[in-house]
């Protein structure tokens, strides 16, 4: 399983990454290629560690129920009395989770020159940007709809620190990566830059820095295949979460839409009238494209991580599909 899918759906795009491939939490499949820089010539390794766009965000959803589980927040509590100052009424926890809350996307709005400088912002400062623009932003009714946000994620980021009282990059790395033994994995922030490493377009550039490559909890996770099987084999076989908040994780919010796609609790989903679940998540920032599936039923897993623009990565269904003979909408939302 996966040597096919490999050799004629990623090799073919010069593909630079990792892909693994597990059954019951043990590999079957695993290969590296590409560089980790090239401008250095450097190789990717098991121990290479890659930006997880929004693949980051299960960590995030993870980190909130965490916390729920634990009875230090409720999933129904307004965002308003975790973010001081905030200013859009009726927006609760669940709401940011489930992509449900109605607010803009900041990667839309926030302008370049936000704080005056072409400094990159920050969480807090697209909390500020939010709340000192109410009135020009607007806002979709709280719940009518699913709308992925990646404001939602910036937004979780910084109720786990209000609620944990650690920095958020502590609080996942003492929590979930340490206990784990993902011991390559981390979330950038200004004093980490120099662990993480460059992005590529199709055309092999070097992807440059930009003012929006420091907030975190959409993005901004770096990881490696091997540890995001740790990750994986935690929450099927682990005890870290009780079955009941692995259930609300990922349970389906949204049904304005007819069909198998859905959304739970940082987790996108294709639920089947045979109650079958694939709970997933993909990536995209810069050049960086990410796979991460969970095919719940069949004890598979499918990870696939890129550093170097390429839409074949997103080809993973094949895979899926291979495995447990799944009808797939590659689409996203």
């Amino acid at each position: 399983m996966g040597r096919d899918f490999f050799e004629s759906h990623l090799s073919p795009g010069q593909f630079s990454g990792a892909i693994l491939l597990a059954r019951k939490g043990q590999v079957v499949f695993e290969r590296y290629a590409g560089y980790r820089s090239r401008e250095t010539g450097e190789q990717v390794t098991p121990e290479t560690s890659f930006h997880l766009a929004s693949v980051s965000k299960t960590f995030t959803g993870m980190a909130i129920c965490k916390l729920w589980e634990e009875g230090k927040l409720q999933l129904d509590d307004l965002v308003s009395g975790y973010l001081e100052g905030f200013n859009y009424p009726g927006i609760t926890v669940k709401h940011l989770l489930n992509h449900r809350s109605g607010l803009p996307n900041y990667v839309h709005v926030l302008p370049e020159t936000f704080l005056g400088t072409n400094l990159p912002v920050q969480n807090k400062d697209v909390l500020r940007f939010l709340i000192e623009n109410r009135s020009r932003l607007g806002a979709g009714i709280p719940d009518r709809r699913f709308d992925y946000c990646n404001t939602n994620y910036a937004l979780l980021a910084l109720i786990v620190e209000k609620v944990s009282g650690l920095s958020f990059p502590d609080y996942l790395n003492q929590v979930f990566f340490k206990p784990i033994g993902m011991n390559n994995t981390f979330v950038c922030t200004s004093s980490s830059q120099q662990e993480s490493f460059p992005s590529y377009t199709w055309r092999k550039q070097k992807e440059k820095f930009t003012f929006l490559d420091l907030i975190y909890g959409d993005k901004n996770i770096y990881s490696t295949v091997r540890d995001l099987l740790k990750w994986d084999s935690t929450l099927t076989y682990g005890s870290l979460f009780k079955p009941e908040t692995l259930q609300a994780a990922y349970s389906g919010y949204s049904y304005e839409r007819r069909g198998i796609k859905n959304y739970g609790l940082g987790w996108r989903l294709y639920i089947y009238p045979d109650n079958r679940k694939i709970v997933y998540h993909n990536g995209w920032w810069h050049g960086n494209n990410t796979v991460f599936a969970r095919l719940i039923q069949d004890s598979a897993t499918v990870i696939i991580l890129g550093n170097t623009f390429n839409r074949r990565i997103y080809q993973a269904p094949k895979l899926y599909a291979e495995i447990g003979a799944y009808e797939m909408d590659e689409s996203e939302d």
